[in-house]
């Protein structure tokens, strides 16, 4: 019976943070299904983007994903579709000052207030501690699968509070196994509108996302469950 007016103090007190996390879910869906149609209108523009131009593209997309505009996954085809394996770099950074830039506005928005929620239960307080304490596992492991969406792990991570270096550096890491897959197809395909409706990857490629999708949900469990129990082994040492 406690669990339900539990439930409603948390809803109530972090109103903002959750229709957030909701939106960060539905807008990129929405959003790369009109920008489809605009890259193809401009295809002959983008494949001859001067390298200030590219830089230009490179801070935007960092934004655009940073506000779930855009999927990470649109983003890795449609670049490795336009500017070749020249702008992989350029990708790979955009995506570390993406999670910088959403990890920042969710602190603007959340003001630490869903630690101060959790803080007041001692169990949850540790279970927070524990999983900070393994962040860089954490955030290697969210990355690396490809369902998880981008934005909306920034939100998490930041509202867990993880160190801000570890949380750059592993989110790069972990993005880069499907980010360069990603790219690749893209570098191949031959017709923008068919490659986002359809960026086949072959057999080996379904293999390979199945295998990081099956890491991520394995290792997260095992840091969780690590986590938890750490967390009950303090409180009842405690006690």
């Amino acid at each position: 019976m406690k669990l339900l007016p539990l439930l409603r103090n948390l809803v109530r007190e972090n109103a903002s943070t959750f229709v957030s996390m909701l939106l960060l879910v539905v807008v990129p869906v929405v959003v790369s299904s009109t920008l489809a149609f605009i890259l193809y209108q401009y295809q002959d523009f983008l494949r001859e983007l001067s390298w200030l131009q590219m830089l230009l593209y490179f801070a935007v997309i960092s934004v655009t994903m940073a506000l779930a505009l855009t999927p990470t996954t649109f983003v890795a085809l449609v670049s490795g579709f336009y500017l070749g394996w020249n702008g992989f770099a350029g990708i790979v950074v955009s995506y570390g000052i993406a999670a910088l830039v959403g990890y920042g506005l969710a602190q603007l928005i959340d003001h630490g207030k869903m630690m101060s929620f959790l803080n007041r239960f001692e169990k949850a307080r540790n279970l927070m501690q524990e999983l900070r304490n393994q962040s860089w596992s954490l955030i290697f492991l969210t990355r690396i699968s490809p369902v998880l969406p981008f934005a909306l792990m920034n939100f998490v991570l930041s509202l867990l509070q993880v160190n801000k270096k570890k949380f750059f550096l592993a989110s790069i890491v972990g993005m880069l196994p499907r980010t360069l897959f990603f790219f690749w197809i893209g570098t191949q395909a031959n017709d923008i509108i068919k490659l986002l409706q359809d960026p086949d990857s072959g057999t080996g490629g379904h293999i390979l996302l199945i295998s990081l999708i099956v890491i991520s949900i394995g290792g997260l469990y095992f840091v969780f469950d690590r986590a938890l129990k750490k967390a009950l082994k303090n409180a009842s040492a405690k006690n």
